[in-house]
């Protein structure tokens, strides 16, 4: 498998790597700085640069052994198996996934109700909800929200054993999707203190170290997706107040 490096420094946003596979397009790399497609985030975009050459990366997903697969563009020439390539991330690109990520995990503090699914953009990012009724106060949800992210809680990880996620389902939030158990042990992400625990659930996503670096959040549209199910939406704002 390939070393995450985007899990271990998530903050990284150039690395060094040796190809270990070309197909189809796709290069596999010994240890990868882009994050793979899944959870609801986009796979990570960039460049692949060696010596007397460079390719783009348009995207990067995993293949079924958990190998990281970087996607070049159409007709951009690989580098051979067994070179050195430098890897250089669309920062901010994966930056704003990383603050709308954390985003939601808060949203899903201020509703805590069971998750049906999810999608992360660039400054947008939404969550279903198994809710009946849509919120009576909207501006009370992304007040309280705001209040969480100003608190500048850290957000840091932990492990846990699968014997051990299985005796606590209720870390599980989400109900579309398990999280990856069979590797005897499971990431878990944490907001807040262990003393204080805001959050805490599986995630295998990348995520900022604070939530005040996630910036002013904006609650958008509160969508009917049938019976039971409510759609919430929420923009992430720079700082002069759009969404990047």
């Amino acid at each position: 498998m390939t070393e995450p490096v985007y899990r271990t420094d998530p903050y990284a946003r150039e690395a060094e790597a040796r190809v270990i596979a070309v197909e189809d397009g796709c290069v596999a790399v010994d240890r990868s700085l882009f994050y793979p497609t899944g959870g609801g985030q986009p796979g990570d975009s960039g460049r692949l640069v060696w010596e007397g050459g460079e390719a783009r990366v348009e995207t990067t997903r995993k293949a079924d052994d958990g190998t990281a697969l970087l996607v070049l563009a159409e007709g951009a020439t690989a580098p051979r198996p067994g070179t050195t390539v430098r890897q250089v991330l669309d920062w901010e690109r994966r930056h704003a996934h990383m603050r709308v990520h954390t985003a939601l995990h808060l949203l899903s503090v201020v509703i805590p109700l069971p998750v049906t699914g999810g999608a992360i953009s660039a400054g947008k990012g939404r969550l279903d909800f198994d809710m009946p009724e849509a919120p009576a106060d909207k501006a009370a949800l992304e007040e309280a929200l705001n209040a969480l992210v100003a608190r500048d809680l850290p957000v840091t990880e932990t492990w846990i054993t699968d014997e051990e996620l299985a005796a606590n389902p209720g870390l599980v939030k989400t109900m579309s999707v398990r999280p990856p158990m069979g590797q005897g042990r499971v990431r878990l992400v944490r907001i807040g203190t262990a003393d204080q625990v805001v959050d805490l659930q599986p995630c295998g996503g990348t995520h900022v170290a604070r939530t005040r670096e996630i910036g002013r959040v904006r609650l958008g549209k509160i969508e009917k997706k049938g019976r039971q199910n409510r759609r919430v939406t929420i923009y992430v704002e720079d700082e002069d107040g759009t969404a990047p």
